[in-house]
Order: C-alpha cells, then sequence, then structure tokens
C-alpha cells in the first residue's frame, strides 16, 4: 500500500471526524446559496422594483445570518480538521516511537539519531497539511459544486453545461502540477533529513572535533548541507507559487466564460431574466473558488508525500523484535539455555555464529574474549533486547518469547559498561520509577559503596543530575547503576565489563558490591580481566563470533588461544 492510500486509510478511521466535515460542508454550501439568493433579492427589489429599505431589512437580517453561519461552519471545519490531523500524527508518532524502541539495539546501530529525530518530529509535523487542509476541502468540493450545480441547471442549462465542461480544467491542471511537487518535495525532505542528521551528529562530537582541529570543515559542511536544504525549499515555493497563479489565472478565464454567456443570454437573446443571470453570476465564482481551493489543498497534500514516504519507510523496516507471550514467569532464578543461537547486525557488520550452552540456576558464567568477538552479542540475545536470527533461548525449558516480557524483566538486571542516568534527582535515577521509600534507597546505596559518593552531595539524594549523570564520575555512575540493581534484587544478573576504566579503588569496590548481590542470584558476566573470573563456575570463550570451547578456568588453559590470551594479560598485569 503506498503512502497516499496508507495516509488515507488513517484519515478514514476517523468516521466521526468524517462525518462532522460532511456536515459542515453541506451547511456551508447551504449558507452559500442562501446568501447568493439574497443579494440577489436585494439588488433585484432595490434597483429594479424600487423598493423602501425598510422593506429589505428582513432581508438583510437573513443575509446576515447566512454569512455568520458561512463563517461559523467553515471555523468549525478548521477545527475538525485539525483535530483529525493531531489524531493522525499522535497515531504515527506511537507507531514510529513503538518501531524506534522495539528494538533499541539494532535502532541505536542503524542510521543517525538526527535523521531519526527528524523523521519523528519534522516529517510527522508535514503531513500536518493532509489532514487539517486536504481532506475538509476534499470533502468541500465534492458537496458545494454540486449544490450550486443543481440551483444553476434550475435556472439556465446552458450555463449548467458550461461550468461543467470548464470544471475539469482546473483539477487536471493542479494534478499535474501536484506531481512535481510531490518529487520536489521528496528532494526537500530528503535535504532535511541529511541537515539534521549532519548537525546533531557534529553537535555530539563538538569537543572531538575542536581537540583534532577540526570544527571549520564541520561547520562549512553544515553550511553546505543547510544551504541545499535552503534551495530545495525554495524550489518547492517557486512551484507553489506557480501552481496558484495558474489556478487563478484558469478559474479567472472559466468565470470570464459563464459571464459572456450569460450576458448574450440577457441582453442580446433576452432569454435570461435579471434575476436568473445575476444569480448565476454570483454562484460562478463560488463554484470556480471551491474547485480552485481544492487544487490549493491537493498542492499541499501532494507536498506531504514525501514526508509520508519517510515516514513509512521507517514504519516498514523489518520487525526483529520479540513477540512476547502470556506466561508468567514464577522462578526467580530459572535455568538459562541458548540453543544454536545465531544473529547478524544490518550491513553484515558482525555475525555471531550459532551458540549452544547451558547457565545453571545461580550460577556464575563469565563471556571472556578479545573485543569484537561476540561478548555483549550473547548478552543482548540472552536478555531478550535482540532477537536470534535462529536458534533459541530457553528459560526453565521454554521459549524465552512464551514469557511475558514484564515477569522476563522483572527478574534480570543489566549493568552496562556505560549505564545511562536520566537528568533528575540522585534518588530518582535510583528508583527508575518504582515506589521505594528513602529507607531502601539508602539501603541499596549502602550496599552499592555509594554512602561517601552521596553524603558529599549538596542535597543529598535529592542532588539534581545533568543529563547522561552529568556531575558524577565515571566509577559513581557505575556504583549508582548498582543501588539500582540492590533496589530491585534480580534473580538473574547481566554485567557487561563494568570495571571497565575504573581505578583499582573504585573497581574493589564495585566487584565487592557485585560479589554481595550475585551471592543469591545467576550471574552471567562479560570481562576482559581473565583474573577476575579464575573462580567462575564456567568460562565461555569467544573468539570471532564463535564459541570457541567452554569450561573452567583451568579446563580451558588447555585451548591455545585461550592460554595465550592469559599468559598474555598476566605478563601485562605482572
Amino acid at each position: 500500500m503506498n503512502a497516499v492510500k496508507r495516509l488515507q486509510a488513517l484519515a478514514l478511521a476517523e468516521k466521526r471526524h468524517i462525518v462532522g466535515l460532511v456536515i459542515a460542508a453541506v451547511m456551508i454550501g447551504l449558507s452559500i446559496l442562501a446568501q447568493a439568493y439574497l443579494i440577489v433579492d436585494i439588488v433585484d427589489q432595490v434597483f429594479l422594483k424600487n423598493a423602501s429599505f425598510e422593506s429589505i431589512v428582513p432581508t438583510l437580517g437573513w443575509l446576515i445570518l447566512a454569512l455568520v453561519t458561512r463563517a461559523l461552519f467553515g471555523y468549525m471545519s478548521g477545527r475538525i480538521g485539525a483535530s483529525l490531523s493531531e489524531k493522525a500524527k499522535r497515531s504515527l508518532r506511537l507507531q514510529l516511537l513503538d518501531r524506534y524502541t522495539s528494538n533499541p539495539i539494532e535502532t541505536s546501530l542503524s542510521g543517525q539519531s538526527g535523521k531519526k529525530v527528524s523523521v519523528y518530529m519534522d516529517a510527522v509535523d508535514e503531513v500536518d497539511a493532509y489532514f487539517s487542509q486536504y481532506w475538509p476541502q476534499v470533502i468541500q468540493t465534492s458537496i458545494i459544486p454540486l449544490l450550486i450545480l443543481v440551483v444553476v441547471f434550475s435556472q439556465h442549462w446552458i450555463s449548467g453545461v458550461i461550468m461543467m465542461v470548464t470544471a475539469p480544467f482546473i483539477p487536471i491542471f493542479f494534478i499535474i502540477i501536484g506531481i512535481a511537487t510531490q518529487k520536489k518535495s521528496e528532494e526537500q525532505m530528503e535535504k532535511m533529513n541529511q541537515f539534521s542528521g549532519k548537525f546533531l551528529d557534529v553537535l555530539q562530537g563538538l569537543t572531538t572535533l575542536k581537540l583534532y582541529g577540526r570544527t571549520e570543515r564541520e561547520a562549512e559542511a553544515i553550511e553546505k548541507s543547510s544551504l541545499d536544504f535552503r534551495d530545495a525549499t525554495m524550489v518547492v515555493l517557486k512551484t507553489a507559487f506557480l501552481s496558484g497563479l495558474m489556478l487563478e489565472f484558469i478559474s479567472m478565464l472559466s468565470t470570464g466564460v459563464v459571464a459572456l454567456e450569460v450576458a448574450l443570454q440577457m441582453v442580446v437573446w433576452q432569454n435570461l431574466t435579471f434575476f436568473s443571470g445575476f444569480l448565476i453570476l454570483v454562484l460562478a465564482p463560488e463554484y470556480y473558488l471551491a474547485i480552485k481551493d481544492l487544487g490549493g489543498a491537493f498542492h499541499t497534500g501532494r507536498g506531504s508525500m514525501g514526508a509520508a514516504d519517510r515516514i513509512f519507510e521507517a514504519l516498514d523496516a523489518p520487525d526483529e523484535r520479540l513477540k512476547w507471550g502470556d506466561r508468567t514467569l514464577t522462578s526467580r532464578t530459572p535455568e538459562l539455555e541458548l540453543e544454536a543461537v545465531s544473529f547478524a547486525y544490518e550491513g553484515g557488520r558482525f555475525t555471531l555464529q550459532p551458540v549452544s550452552g547451558v547457565i545453571p540456576a545461580r550460577a556464575h558464567v563469565a563471556l571472556v574474549g578479545a573485543s569484537g568477538s561476540g561478548k555483549t552479542t550473547v548478552l543482548n540475545v540472552l536478555s531478550g533486547l535482540v532477537k536470534p536470527d535462529s536458534g533459541r533461548v530457553l528459560v526453565d525449558g521454554e521459549p524465552l518469547e512464551t514469557y511475558t516480557d514484564s515477569s522476563w524483566y522483572d527478574t534480570i538486571g543489566y549493568i552496562s559498561q556505560n549505564p545511562y542516568l536520566f537528568a533528575g534527582a540522585v534518588a530518582d535515577n535510583i528508583a527508575l520509577g518504582e515506589a521505594a521509600d528513602e529507607a531502601s534507597i539508602l539501603e541499596a546505596v549502602n550496599a552499592a559503596g555509594l554512602t561517601d559518593v552521596i553524603a558529599q552531595l549538596p542535597n543529598g539524594l535529592d542532588t539534581e543530575l545533568g543529563e547522561g549523570g552529568y556531575g558524577l564520575s565515571g566509577g559513581e555512575r557505575q556504583r549508582l547503576a548498582l543501588a539500582r540493581a540492590f533496589l530491585k534484587r534480580p534473580g538473574i544478573i547481566l554485567f557487561d565489563e563494568p570495571t571497565t576504566g575504573l581505578d583499582l579503588v573504585t573497581e574493589q569496590i564495585v566487584r565487592r558490591s557485585i560479589d554481595e548481590l550475585s551471592r543469591d542470584a545467576t550471574l552471567v558476566t562479560v570481562a576482559h580481566r581473565l583474573h577476575t573470573i579464575k573462580q567462575a563456575d564456567a568460562i565461555w570463550f569467544m573468539e570471532d563470533g564463535k564459541l570457541l570451547a567452554q569450561g573452567t578456568h583451568d579446563e580451558l588453559l588447555s585451548v591455545p588461544q585461550y592460554a595465550d590470551l592469559f599468559t598474555l594479560q598476566k605478563g601485562v598485569r605482572g
């Protein structure tokens, strides 16, 4: 289904709004007819029948009422269109949000953040005119010209035929212009996406660019990208102005043809009364105006198609998320098993070869290997953050996806080497929305070795942190993440190189906290330093996306690659 049909389906799904637009269009059409009739009647009485002003006062009152009715229902149509647009945009943003958050690992690794933000914000805003302007005008143009034609045919059928014959020239022209506009709009949207992506990337890496003296070069690149976007926008505007000019010319010419025919009928052949001829002349501009306005709305609607294509391109990306079931996980520390699990990142960046292995309940399993060997990928598959391309993750002998996601994520705790902290109070960052009293939070803080750090903060647990945990060191952020886990007390704990980059004192604090936290839980940890996991119940040795060997430390010393890595690290430590 193309973008036009999908946007149309989105609009038609709001039946209450469509019915409201139809009622408003009918009332506008009737008020236009009443307005024209009353104007003609007033002119006829005053100038041809020499009626007094007092005699036409009631007619003037009805005319004012018709004008007010037209304005009121015009306003109502605009409000309904705005409401329709608001609901449609909310629906699209919820779908995009669901798409972006359904597979956070793949989403974060594919494309630029700026482009995703541009689609979520700018592209969705670009389709506003399709719902708020195009649809109300389509409904009005489907009703108002027909009502006018009925009246014109009742007065003089030849004028009605002329209006019917000349009317199609307007939509034919704006369809041709609209197709060209859509192409230009798509180019404009692509330029905007490029500009947004480039700008946000440079902004995020500004410190690095400054240190390497590359700010001027990137500034030039941003300037070029912004100028390309400006040029694309000006082309779209030029097309819009040209379209408006030609539509005005065609509607004016068509009105002139009707006026000429009416004049000949009234003056030369005298087949029309003044009342009928004047009524046709008053209604003709309204007839062509409704069709011309549809042309402008059509141009605007086609201009939204470029943005719609971007939105649906994002929504139609392959759905790689797990389809969770409805079973509740009852065991706090279930047995875990990887059964020939494989996974490949988009673009062929890395492929995890089939991995099989069992993680008994309350066991400590360590994943080791050189950088890029697949350790973190195994952790992501095991946690349910990514869906395996093949194979299964079994939990107590049942596929992971048969359980509810809430019961599974209530059971696990995942601490990465770069835990994310939100802008807000320290206590809120530890609780993460859980209903926890201050005593429980302080207990978790103490268990994570964070008591001294909290004591030094100006407002203790109420101290506001900046975005990303600005204000805390790397080790303090790691301990705050541990405090989250102590508050939750999960039965399965996943650590992704939690001590990387920490000084020796902080590393010892973190390791003591990990030992305490995992005393009655299943522990799966990714480690670079082999000496830290020598006592693990099992070690999985990864190399180039393959599980090369598994066993205890002493057993793996017989594997040459593992022995070489251990000897190398031992030499470095010594």
